[in-house]
């Protein structure tokens, strides 16, 4: 009877070879006469009773005492080995031939019942011979050249194979063994676990030492309770949340470095001892908190046991970490639900622009004398704001489902400034605003409004926003340099930003000018970004003072109002400036 858990499978786990056994070793061709007899001298040794899996990579002990010559002999044929009747009947259920020097197995007879047999620290290079022997529950094959599994067709009651270090490059030819309990492949040269997934009983998986790179392919092994794969050049691990009984695993000296290469290990609820040591996600200052905020069911970690204060630092570590991770999806959420709007609003502008065009058109084929206006819309230049801003996880495109992409306008208000994205957010100037807010607003920015629009909510903006310096048009709609005149109504402004797209009055080489020389009461600072010097002041005052002073003298004073603005707004500078200014937009 096997017993229910196997020792370590090393030199010592076959090693049942009794006392007086007596072995004949013979060719098929030779007469009876030249048959050999050897004796072999060893104490009785039971079959061990537990499997202990890291045990399995050491080097097994020799044996001492065996004494056992094999007569050389010149013919080819396999060896017959032979034992007495009495023999059989003390040892009928075991067999070592380890340590004989064999190249090849020998033949077997009259050994139908043998259900241990040893044939460690050998030559063999291929599995054969054994066929006969259906009731065998352990095969020992360590330390050998196979290079190939095969010939185990017929051993459907195989419980225990042994094939570590040998030359095996596949796993493969192992459909009939679906008894198999302990499978020990270690120290060979395969690169890949395939072709075991059928083997539902298996408990034990050795292949360490291999060229694994990854692990995989593990479904169909629901008994599986200990898996070794230190000495592997592993980088990442799949299936092992499939192993309903899995409870050891041993990845000790990969390649693994991020828990995101393991991560499916976190969704195994049954294992309690794993190690990650000489790995370099072990060198990470992070590795042991992290391990056990995901995987709370540990036992032990580098076959160390947890302390329950490790495990209480980890479960507080961990419930820090959810919160990052709920904030940071929620701003994710917050940031998507903006980009889709902002789309949105860029759309509906596109479609206006695009009508606006059309009409300009129309009109331009009724009237093919007149001049074309250089500061024509083109409508036919979409917004220049991106679709995608790359791959969203699955939660997050989830939450995005249900949201809504028919918004027309956006308010945002991020640190200081206050940013209004299409007409709409222009109602928003209404609101109650906090003193708080509205005081630490420094800088209003307008996307996708017309210009005009944007004029009607100045006296507003001066009200509810008093600390507002820093205004900013894009897609505005800014195209003549008599618009400008309208800021004049605000209470101060110290920088100016308009951006060249949708403001095509930034083509126009002096209007830099025109707002200093209009805007020259804020004495503003910055314009574009660029510093406002003396010497800018100077040539606005030069270019636009004599125009204004001609315009003033020429013009009635309702025609003036017109043009340069509200009469509250007169410019003066000294008794070398005129006092009213006027510029009017000359079409080419």
């Amino acid at each position: 009877m096997i017993p229910g858990k196997y020792r370590s499978v090393s030199g010592r786990a076959a090693n049942n070879v009794n006392c007086g056994l007596h072995l004949v070793i013979q060719t098929s061709s030779l007469p009876e006469k030249n048959k050999v007899e050897f004796k072999l001298n060893k104490d009785t040794s039971s079959f061990p009773g537990r499997l202990l899996q890291h045990d399995l990579e050491r080097n097994y002990s020799s044996r001492q005492g065996d004494h056992i010559n094999l007569v050389s002999s010149s013919l080819s044929s396999f060896p017959i080995l032979q034992r007495s009747s009495e023999e059989k009947i003390l040892y009928s259920d075991r067999l070592s031939l380890e340590r004989q020097k064999l190249t090849v197995c020998p033949i077997i007879n009259g050994e139908d019942h043998l259900r241990l047999l040893n044939f460690q620290h050998n030559f063999i290079t291929r599995i054969q011979n054994i066929s006969n022997l259906q009731k065998l529950i352990s095969l020992d094959l360590y330390d050998n050249q196979i290079e190939e599994i095969s010939g185990l067709s017929t051993l459907r009651c195989l419980r225990v194979l042994l094939l570590g270090k040998n030359r095996i490059k596949k796993i493969s030819n192992l459909e009939n063994l679906k008894s198999l309990d302990v499978l020990d492949l270690h120290g060979n040269q395969i690169t890949k676990i395939e072709n075991i997934n059928h083997l539902c009983e298996l408990r034990v998986l050795n292949l360490a030492r291999n060229f694994l790179s990854h692990v995989d392919n593990l479904n169909g092994l629901d008994s599986l309770t200990e898996l070794n794969l230190r000495h592997n050049q592993i980088t990442f691990v799949r299936d092992v949340d499939n192993l309903p009984c899995l409870q050891h695993l041993f990845l000790s000296f990969n390649n693994i470095s991020s828990f995101d290469s393991v991560s499916c290990l976190a969704d195994s609820s049954s294992l309690s001892d794993i190690t990650f040591d000489g790995n370099p996600i072990a060198q990470e200052s992070w590795y042991k908190h992290t391990v056990l905020q995901n995987m709370m069911q540990l036992r032990q970690l580098d076959m160390k046991r947890i302390t329950e204060e490790e495990r209480r630092m980890a479960s507080v570590l961990a419930k820090k970490e959810e919160e990052k991770k709920r904030e940071s999806h929620k701003q994710s959420l917050l940031k998507e639900k903006k980009r889709l709007t902002i789309n949105n609003v860029a759309r509906q502008w596109d479609l206006q622009q695009q009508r606006v065009a059309n009409i300009a058109t129309n009109e331009d084929r009724k009237d093919s004398d007149s001049a074309q206006d250089p500061c024509q819309i083109d409508g036919s230049t979409p917004s220049a704001f991106p679709e995608e801003t790359g791959p969203l996880d699955s939660g997050l495109n989830n939450a995005l489902q249900g949201l809504s992409v028919i918004d027309t306008y956006l308010v945002e208000v991020d640190g200081d400034t206050l940013s209004l994205y299409g007409s709409g957010a222009l109602e928003s100037l209404d609101r109650n605003w906090s003193v708080q807010t509205a005081g630490m607003i420094t800088t209003v920015s307008f996307t996708f409004i017309e210009f005009d629009e944007i004029v009607h909510v100045l006296p507003k903006l001066k009200i509810k926003f008093p600390n507002s310096l820093h205004l900013k048009f894009k897609e505005t709609n800014l195209v003549m340099l008599q618009q400008f005149n309208a800021l004049a109504q605000l209470r101060r402004v110290d920088q100016l930003t308009i951006d060249p797209q949708g403001n095509p009055v930034v083509n126009f080489t002096l209007w830099k000018y025109y707002v200093l020389f209009r805007l020259s009461h804020f004495s503003m600072q910055k314009i574009n970004g660029t510093e406002v010097t003396q010497n800018d002041m100077i040539m606005a005052e030069r270019l636009f003072g004599i125009l204004a002073h001609v315009a003033s003298s020429e013009l009635p004073q309702y025609r003036l109002i017109s043009i340069l603005g509200d009469k509250k707004y007169p410019i003066y500078r000294g008794k070398e400036t005129m006092k009213y200014q006027k510029i009017h937009l000359i079409k080419k």
